[in-house]
C-alpha cells in the first residue's frame, strides 16, 4: 500500500522529499488526470490531496469520497494558503504521514 499526494509544486515536492510520490496541478484538467491515474495505479492506499486542489475537481472528490472506501483521501491545507497563518511543508509531511524530516 502506498501514498500518493496531489497537490501544488511545493507540496509534492514536501512530500516526494519523505519519499512520497505524487503529482503537481494547477488547473482542474491536470488534477482531474492525477487523481485518476493515482486511483489507477492500484496500490495507492492513501491519497493526500491538498484542499486548493480538492475545490479544483471537488465534484470528483466528494463522489470517490461516498461511493468508494479505497483509497482513504485525506485533504491538508495547501503551503499557499492566504488569510490563515500556514504550517510549513515539513509540518504538513509529519502530521499526514507521521514521518519527521
Amino acid at each position: 500500500m502506498k501514498y500518493f499526494v496531489l497537490g501544488d509544486e511545493d507540496a509534492v515536492l514536501g512530500f516526494e522529499l519523505a519519499g512520497v510520490s505524487g503529482a503537481r496541478a494547477a488547473t482542474a484538467e491536470e488534477a482531474e488526470e492525477a487523481f485518476r491515474k493515482a486511483l489507477l495505479e492500484g496500490d495507492t492506499g492513501i491519497l493526500i490531496i491538498t484542499e486548493e486542489v480538492a475545490d479544483l475537481i471537488r465534484h470528483v472528490v466528494d463522489r470517490h469520497l461516498f461511493s468508494e472506501n479505497f483509497p482513504l483521501i485525506v485533504e491538508i491545507p495547501g503551503s499557499r494558503r492566504t488569510g490563515q497563518p500556514g504550517r510549513d511543508i515539513r509540518a504538513l509531511v509529519n502530521e499526514a504521514i507521521g514521518i519527521k524530516l
